[in-house]
């Protein structure tokens, strides 16, 4: 941030706290209870809405999730482990048609009736 942002933004804190009343020690608390709160988010939504994972889930998760949006893509810094799903491995040495043109043909409809 340069010094001339920093320092507007200084000024309008200093004339916000004196307009409201706001004591240095409660923007202290407010600033520690936000940086908590966001160290204990295990999911946050695009417009920075959180959720610690604990208690009832949160109304923008559950529609994320009615939507077709997985739990994990919220996930804040790995909070879950999500386990890629993998392929079955394949033994293609027995297979005789490894390799040939017969192993890349798709079968069409009228093959499947």
């Amino acid at each position: 941030m340069d010094e001339r942002k920093r320092d507007s933004i200084v000024a309008y804190i200093r004339r916000r706290k004196a307009e409201v009343g706001i004591e240095l020690d409660d923007l202290a608390a407010a600033i520690a209870q936000d940086q908590i709160q966001h160290k204990s988010a295990k999911y946050r939504s695009a417009t920075g809405e959180t959720w610690s994972g604990e208690g009832e889930m949160p109304q923008w998760l559950k529609q994320a999730i009615s939507a077709g949006q997985s739990l994990e893509h919220f996930a804040v810094d790995g909070a879950t482990q999500s386990t890629p799903a993998t392929r079955p491995k394949v033994d293609w040495s027995q297979d005789p048609f490894a390799g040939s043109r017969l192993s890349t043909l798709r079968p069409t409809q009228s093959d499947l009736h």
